[in-house]
């Protein structure tokens, strides 16, 4: 219990370093362009940053991070190991004013010490049997993608925004506006199915064949696929006749027998606590014993789930009790553990989907953009000062919409990490079964550290790479959110420090090649690309000085 302690209490300070380090993506524009002093701008943007938590409730990026290790490779040294590793790193180049990546530092510390830690146990093997290489390498692409999607946005933006005719301006924006709610559509449709596999289990059963080779589990790998194929047709009435509508649908086509078995058996192992007394038993071997013994008392009930259909909820109670007796004060938890309303956990998988609050605020923000440039250019007579003053106080909302953007982001990233600790240690089931404090604690404490600042990362990314005008800033801005609301839908971490870097190189290209410090720039690009490997050397060196003592 006390390196579980430890290992949150070294999450919460890398999510606050996060914070400050990150201070700069949010408030480097706003502050150059002096529209908000460097203590107005931290305050806004911590704030903005904590009401993410009220926005993101998918958590799609801390399931990532947290799945980036296979689970018989977690452990709480590992996890530890990591977020050592990436600390250091993040102080390092926060000290030189380098604006690293925090996301690539924990996952390459993360990944580092599992990979220490497997060969070490167990000899070498297959990399890809430790880390989910997947995801590893959509987050090395979004390396190079972060930036250059950043900077096409804000290059698009920017373009728009000088242009003098106001109607083609204004026409460009508002198609922009409809483009965005259409692809966002697109990614509510794609998480739904992602969502449905999740309820049918389909990535468990991959897990099981593809990477354990248990056999055994094919036949209910082709099931799962079959039942969520089933359900793909009425998906597309989720966004207009919402999930209730679509449960209610799958529930009369679809076949949900063998999952409510399946998920009765997964609800007789949480309340046996079968998982987390499994991870405690790696760490206790005394609870080798008590393990055994609860796996045989599961194994003996399990089967009598397959009747649930024949018995009834209150039948297969009964039935599981004159099995394994239980005493009067638990039969009534044990009934209440064992209550199912598979539709309702459908339900609930489907609104994970919804990104209409994201959605509907990125449109929103192209439209006060678009009458914005109406009433000062059609309504009221154009003069210079209106258009600067304008475009101040519009970079307020960027740069809210962009700390929204980087909260959202990045807090996750340490929920993810949190979140594998109190699994490998046995306190949850899953990464699903995250307690609230947890993304609560990480959305306070990144914005906690965004309070602090990091002005040295803000000199770097407010004037080194190039000069900023308030117009530009709410181009680069708006650009960084665009793309971080964009990766967050696909469950990508990427970096906010590689993607506003992408949108002010973006603004200043417009301006001339020459306008942008390409010598600081290389600069930034090779850090970018050590940030991963030399973590992961870090992390795999803290676990090996770890294992020396264990």
């Amino acid at each position: 219990m006390s390196l579980l302690v430890i290992v949150i209490a070294l999450a919460l300070i890398f999510d606050f370093i996060n914070g400050f380090h990150d201070a700069a993506n949010s408030i480097a524009t706003i502050v150059s362009t002096k529209v908000l002093t460097p203590f107005q701008a931290v305050l806004w943007a911590a704030f903005f940053n904590c009401v993410a938590f009220l926005i993101f409730k998918d958590h799609a990026v801390a399931n990532t991070i947290g799945k980036t290790v296979y689970a018989d490779f977690i452990s709480l040294p590992v996890i530890c190991s990591g977020l050592i590793a990436a600390i250091i790193w993040n102080l390092l180049t926060w000290w030189y004013g380098i604006p690293s990546s925090s996301s690539h530092t924990l996952i390459g510390g993360f990944a580092g010490s599992a990979i220490a830690y497997a060969f070490l146990s167990k000899g070498m093997m297959p990399i890809s049997e430790i880390i989910d290489s997947d995801k590893i390498g959509k987050t090395l692409m979004f390396i190079l993608l972060a930036p250059l999607i950043g900077m096409a946005i804000s290059i698009f933006f920017t373009l728009i925004f000088i242009q003098n005719r106001t109607w083609l301006k204004v026409g460009i924006l508002l198609s922009a506006a409809g483009t965005l709610f259409y692809l966002f559509i697109g990614f509510q449709e794609n998480k739904l199915s992602e969502s449905v596999n999740k309820f049918f289990k389909v990535d468990k059963y991959s897990y099981e064949v593809n990477i354990k080779h248990d056999s055994t589990q094919f036949k209910k790998l082709l099931k799962a696929k079959e039942s969520a194929a089933l359900c793909v047709p009425y998906l597309s009435n989720y966004e207009y006749l919402g999930s209730e509508y679509v449960a209610n649908d799958i529930s009369k086509n679809v076949d949900l027998k063998e999952i409510t078995i399946s998920k009765l058996g997964d609800k007789l192992k949480t309340y046996f606590k079968i998982d987390q007394l499994k991870n405690r038993s790696k760490i206790d071997p005394t609870l080798k014993e008590e393990y055994l013994a609860t796996q045989a008392i599961i194994d003996s009930l399990k089967p009598i789930t397959k009747k649930y259909f024949e018995l009834g909820p209150e039948g297969l109670v009964d039935a599981m009790n004159a099995k394994y007796p239980f005493s009067p004060d638990k039969i009534k938890d044990f009934k209440k553990a064992m209550k199912i309303d598979i539709k309702a956990d459908l339900i609930k998988e489907l609104d994970k989907a919804d990104n209409k609050i994201v959605r509907w605020g990125l449109v929103g923000a192209l439209c006060i953009f678009a009458f914005m440039f109406i009433y000062n250019e059609k309504i009221k007579t154009p003069t210079a000062t209106r258009t600067s003053n304008s475009f101040k106080r519009s970079q307020l909302l960027s740069s809210a919409a962009f700390s929204i953007g980087h909260g959202g982001n990045d807090a996750q990233k340490v929920m993810g990490i949190i979140a594998a600790a109190l699994v490998a240690n046995g306190s949850i089931v899953d990464i699903k079964s995250m307690p609230d404090w947890v993304p609560l604690s990480c959305y306070v404490a990144i914005g906690l550290g965004t309070l602090s600042g990091g002005w040295k990362i803000v000199k770097t990314m407010g004037t080194k790479i190039t000069k900023v005008t308030p117009l530009e800033g709410v181009c680069a801005e708006t650009a960084g959110a665009t793309t971080l609301f964009l990766t967050e839908q696909m469950g990508i971490p990427v970096s906010t420090t590689h993607t506003i870097t992408g949108a002010i190189i973006g603004v200043g290209v417009t301006k001339g090649i020459g306008a942008v410090k390409w010598g600081i720039t290389v600069s930034l690009l090779w850090a970018w690309i050590l940030t991963i490997p030399i973590s992961g050397l870090l992390g795999a060196l803290f676990y090996w000085i770890f294992s020396l003592f264990l």
